[in-house]
């Protein structure tokens, strides 16, 4: 595993590229988001997102850049699913992923805790590791920075309950953060054209994820079938 300045100066003023498809979307398959993400290195991409043990690990055969790890979990009587419990931190740890990203709302998790109350635990267990803040607002970001997250993300903006309606990407949220906070602001979610890639890079953070734009191709043709019915 490589140490804090090494991986975020290797991903400073790059392309992330999430590589993700659930269960029921037709992407679904360690091999074929390992070939998404050795096309998305190819293409210049610096660091890969990515969900689950099985695709971490096909993806890791072909691709070596810096891995934000995620394990997408659904819990009974939880909104809380990107990586919600140590179960899941444990395995990405063990998998050794470059940074482990995890939901940082202010929303109670499956323990039936909030954020910080299990992050301190979190933080002196795997005292190694980087962790990604996965936020929806400034408050919950402001708190992540004084817990100890190592870089602080803009991921859930727009997909919580409080947030939804948020234009994406969030730009008023990750220009707060980035004058802000001293740590690296990663700017994601919503981030669909070059155009907007260039303006959040403008705004100072340290790197950009970019995932259905790129990796999501019944998504994108959804968007082109609603362009032709709005002239049809």
């Amino acid at each position: 595993m490589k140490n804090t300045e090494e991986v975020f100066q290797s991903i400073k003023g790059e392309l992330i590229v999430s590589c993700q498809a659930l269960p029921e979307e037709p992407m679904h398959s360690p091999f074929i988001m390992s070939r998404m993400a050795y096309s998305a290195m190819k293409g210049g991409a610096k660091g890969i997102r990515a969900n689950s043990i099985e695709d971490i690990r096909e993806i890791k055969k072909t691709v070596e850049l810096p891995i934000i790890g995620i394990i997408k979990s659904v819990y009974e009587g939880s909104e809380v699913f990107i990586t919600p419990t140590l179960k899941e931190i444990d395995q990405l740890y063990h998998e050794g992923v470059d940074i482990i990203a995890i939901d940082a709302t202010n929303r109670v998790r499956p323990d039936g805790k909030i954020i910080s109350e299990v992050f301190p635990t979190i933080r002196e267990k795997y005292s190694d590791q980087l962790f990604m803040a996965d936020c929806s607002t400034y408050e919950e970001a402001k708190e992540a920075y004084e817990l100890g997250f190592d870089c602080l993300g803009t991921t859930l903006s727009g997909y919580t309950d409080y947030t939804q309606g948020t234009s994406l990407p969030d730009i008023t949220l990750i220009e707060r953060l980035v004058k802000d906070f001293p740590i690296p602001i990663i700017a994601e979610g919503g981030i669909w054209t070059p155009e907007e890639l260039k303006h959040v890079f403008k705004l100072g953070v340290c790197s950009a994820v970019v995932g259905t734009a790129i990796t999501r191709p019944m998504d994108i043709t959804k968007r082109f079938v609603e362009a032709i019915k709005q002239v049809v």
